[in-house]
């Protein structure tokens, strides 16, 4: 047999062919895959490759040729769909000018006209952009600049060392991003190069606090950061937190009205409020930032993921006024910001940044979401019903279902039965790829997802939890 004109890949027991990666067939590219590619929070000695080879719109179509509804937009970030033409065509222009160039001490037009647009969509206050590269890189920004601001704004407070942030939160995996994260399957290994953090318990919307009624859980939850911060605001430089939903947490959903009160309490006591909405924000909720459905504005917003419609890696921390004047002043005063990434506001990026915010106008993104949002909310209220779904959040087009032994008692599986998993393993056999967070059902389908897209991704996610939840 020949392939593109070129004999078959001589096997590995005989002589090593001069270019080892010409033409491979699927099966060694498996094994490749397997022997040579060390996948992310993935255990390898149990990893059966899933090799995508190409995507259309909403769908994802592997190497033997068969489609998948893409129902967690490839971790996230994908908003428009895969091949989308106006994104593809702006990377092809700016590509045909320019594909990189440093940010340290220079610029390009296109990263230019990205920072000005950010700034004219974000938060009223936010007139300082800082590229990056991707979500935890964007917290580490925003950490730092957090820090350094308290050693050099007009009254420097340099004992503000401690960052405050929720438990089971999760910002990253960079050292700093993972200090304030909470996540302790994902980081309890490397405490011992993790900084002191404040950390309060994750204020829920699904279940009372310990001690109060579900009723009153704002108030519990807002009672408990004021308490903190009365107790530390001399030292906290900062409070770092997911505006309404903490997504890798497993979609905790905070009491409505927390975000705007975390605000209010932070700027009464002088700390910093550092907003994540990597996962969040460009539309995910329903509106462009999370923070618009409390009408807060923080000191510090994080952007990345969906920030390129899911194309290239990058990322911005963009930045009050009051932290951007800290940093000013002559060479020899070293006040300037000691921090950068290479490809940082990398103008191949920033051009499908553009053109994603391009598709937001032209296709009216956000005001056909309401209906999609519906639609994912009434399969939910369905899928509620089955006996094994302990709960079901959501907000916007993000929404997590929760598995458990006995929802009655709230009695959760053991984490080594892994009902998430095999529930994401049967809905693919009905078309749809989704990825658990433990026992938590994932469903995050692009912004473009239709009505019959969202259909078809849940009745193969209630199919799933059926089948992993049968025995």
């Amino acid at each position: 047999m020949e392939t593109h004109g070129l004999p078959k890949m001589i096997s590995q027991a005989g002589p090593r062919h001069a270019n080892p990666s010409a033409f491979p067939e699927a099966d060694e590219l498996a094994r490749w895959d397997r022997e040579h590619v060390w996948h992310a929070f993935t255990q390898m000695a149990e990893y059966e490759p899933l090799l995508i080879e190409r995507g259309q719109g909403c769908k994802l179509i592997d190497i033997d040729g068969r489609a998948y509804l893409d129902g967690v937009s490839s971790l996230w970030c994908n908003l428009h769909g895969h091949r989308h033409p106006t994104i593809d065509a702006a990377i092809c222009e700016q590509l045909s000018k320019l594909a990189h160039t440093t940010s340290l001490g220079a610029s390009n037009s296109t990263t230019i006209r990205l920072a000005r647009r950010l700034v004219e969509l974000a938060p009223a206050g936010l007139e300082h952009v800082f590229f990056s590269d991707d979500g935890a890189t964007a917290v580490e920004v925003a950490i730092k600049l957090a820090f350094q601001y308290w050693r050099q704004c007009p009254k420097p407070r340099p004992q503000k060392n401690l960052f405050l942030a929720l438990g089971d939160a999760y910002h990253g995996d960079t050292l700093g991003s993972v200090s304030v994260g909470g996540v302790a399957r994902f980081h309890a290994l490397f405490e011992p190069l993790l900084f002191e953090v404040a950390r309060l318990p994750a204020p829920r919307s699904d279940r009372a606090p310990p001690g109060a009624a579900a009723a009153g859980a704002l108030d519990h939850h807002l009672g408990q950061l004021e308490a903190a911060l009365q107790e530390h605001h001399e030292r906290i430089a900062a409070m770092v937190i997911e505006p309404l939903m903490q997504c890798a947490a497993g979609m905790i959903a905070h009491p409505e009205g927390y975000l705007r009160g975390a605000r209010e309490l932070t700027r009464r006591y002088g700390v910093l409020l550092i907003a994540d909405e990597v996962a969040v924000g460009f539309g995910r909720t329903g509106k462009m930032f999370a923070c618009e459905h409390e009408g807060i504005s923080p000191d510090l917003l994080c952007l990345a993921k969906g920030m390129t419609g899911g194309y290239l890696p990058l990322a911005a921390t963009l930045a009050s006024d009051d932290i951007w004047r800290a940093f000013l002043g002559r060479h020899e005063d070293s006040r300037h910001f000691f921090h950068g990434h290479t490809y940082g506001g990398n103008p191949l990026g920033a051009a499908a940044a553009l053109a994603s915010l391009d598709v937001f106008e032209q296709e009216r993104v956000l005001e056909r979401l309401p209906e999609k949002i519906e639609r994912l909310r009434q399969h939910l209220a369905t899928i509620a019903q089955l006996e094994h779904v302990g709960d079901v959040r959501q907000r916007g087009l993000i929404a997590g279902v929760e598995l458990m032994r006995d929802r009655a008692t709230a009695t959760p599986y053991e984490p080594g039965e892994r009902r998430g998993w095999r529930a994401c393993l049967h809905a693919r056999e009905h078309g749809v790829l989704l990825r658990p967070l433990g026992d938590v059902v994932v469903l995050m389908p692009p912004l473009a997802v239709s009505l019959e897209e969202l259909d078809q991704i849940a009745a193969a996610a209630a199919a799933g939890i059926q089948a992993a939840c049968s025995d």
